[in-house]
């Protein structure tokens, strides 16, 4: 052993470790512990005050309109042709219940055009016998993988329609989703795009259920608060409306890009296109129910949010994009403090071992903060679960309960998954094809 100690390498790490133990001491971390702590637990909870003083807002100054509480959509001066895009990647188990509800739009004119990317099972036939029995429906088949924004690019080429309603090959498109969307792209030229509001189908696990009051909460309720600031950070890729004109100004969805409903939304935008949120356009879809797939889902949101950030970058300093910085500064912060949180938990045990102080930077959870969080928390749940009521009755009474769990798995995941995202955006190619990729559509329907 004394050998070993004595080994050049061996005293060169030896030597090495106690110049950090002494750098360690030296640094006052009572007071970088405090400033740390301040960031990491008050960060999240002003956030979540910013989110919903702007989610009550817009619920006062746009939702509780007398017409808006219709169980029908308001009257349209004229009713445009309509083509709804479906692309579609081992869709076989699914397409079918969703082809056989967009048939019952409450719309007087409207197409389907599915777009087979690719797949590998029994999409296409399923496809092909839907558009033999419905006139409505019109198959476009790509012989390979090519993604999904290359089928919705192709999908929207061939519409005979100005108006594009773009829904996933597992959603159902409420009945009257089409006339709510389309009102706002006949009333206000600027309207580039709509987005929906997407509603869980599958609730027969933990995560299901929590991710039920993640999307009235967290989705739903950062929307109404973005439109009530200025501009929303991305549509809802499972539902969403589009000018076909605005499309072809931002030149249509970017191949390269893992979120293409992120880039489109980005590229309208910064190009002087708005984008508002129509609460009645509803639509119910199927999530992740386990861990891993929650994982890879999170992973690739995140991924696809620091690629849009350091594409658009230099676009920012364009006059028209100011309205752009808050969402990008945002961004910034949500990013600093995942990698913040990460950091401490990394360095709280070394911090421990080398320096051998009881106070640490893992001793970060004063009880009065961690309790003023979860209330503000389960607050901020209360209150968009009660504006979700009106389109799920009974949502806010079954599943409010569950909504304690979500600071510790959500939170958890969405920390890594940060992280993740963006080493892997940072890491990719640029003009690398974006392709499709079998995703974790739950456990049970609902």
């Amino acid at each position: 052993m004394d050998q070993l100690l004595a080994h050049p390498l061996i005293q060169h790490l030896i030597d090495k470790l106690l110049i950090w133990q002494e750098w360690l001491e030296e640094i006052p971390w009572q007071h970088f512990d405090e400033f740390i702590s301040r960031f990491v637990f008050y960060y999240p909870l002003l956030m979540a005050y910013v989110w919903m003083i702007g989610g009550i807002v817009y619920f006062i100054r746009w939702e509780l309109k007398a017409k808006d509480f219709a169980k029908e959509p308001p009257a349209l001066p004229g009713y445009p042709p309509v083509s709804i895009l479906i692309p579609c990647y081992n869709e076989g188990e699914n397409i079918k219940e969703t082809i056989e509800y967009l048939l019952k739009q409450n719309y007087p004119n409207y197409e389907i055009i599915a777009v087979n990317d690719g797949s590998k099972d029994s999409t296409l036939d399923i496809l092909k016998e839907l558009a033999i029995q419905h006139e409505k429906v019109r198959v476009v088949n790509l012989a390979t993988n090519q993604g999904k924004a290359v089928g919705l690019s192709t999908a929207a080429l061939m519409a005979n329609s100005e108006y594009l309603i773009c829904i996933d090959g597992d959603a159902l498109l409420d009945r009257n989703a089409a006339a709510w969307m389309v009102r706002h792209f006949i009333d206000h030229p600027n309207v580039g795009a709509v987005t929906g509001n997407p509603r869980i189908r599958n609730r027969s696990t933990l995560l299901g259920k929590i991710q039920v009051g993640e999307f009235s909460a967290i989705v739903g309720m950062i929307k109404r608060a973005q439109r009530t600031y200025g501009r929303i950070f991305t549509i809802s890729g499972v539902i969403a409306a589009f000018r076909k004109s605005a499309l072809h100004d931002v030149g249509y969805w970017s191949p390269d890009m893992v979120t293409e409903d992120i880039d489109i939304s980005w590229k309208l935008q910064l190009a002087g296109w708005t984008i508002p949120f129509e609460t009645n356009a509803l639509c119910w879809v199927l999530m992740p129910e386990t861990l891993n797939g929650l994982w890879k889902q999170r992973s690739r949101w995140a991924q696809g949010g620091v690629e849009v950030m350091l594409r658009y970058f230099t676009s920012l300093f364009n006059r028209r994009a100011m309205g752009m910085w808050p969402l990008y500064l945002e961004c910034c912060i949500s990013l600093l403090w995942s990698f913040t949180v990460v950091l401490l938990i990394l360095l709280a045990p070394i911090q421990l071992l080398l320096s051998g102080h009881k106070e640490t930077l893992g001793d970060l959870a004063p009880q009065w903060t961690s309790m003023l969080l979860c209330i503000t928390c389960l607050f901020q749940f209360a209150v968009s679960l009660g504006i979700d009521s009106r389109y799920e009755q009974r949502t806010g009474e079954k599943y409010y309960y569950w909504m304690i769990w979500y600071p510790i798995v959500y939170w958890l995941i969405n920390i890594g998954t940060a992280v993740n995202g963006l080493i892997k955006a940072v890491r990719k190619k640029r003009g690398q094809r974006a392709l499709w990729v079998t995703v974790d559509r739950g456990l049970k329907k609902q």
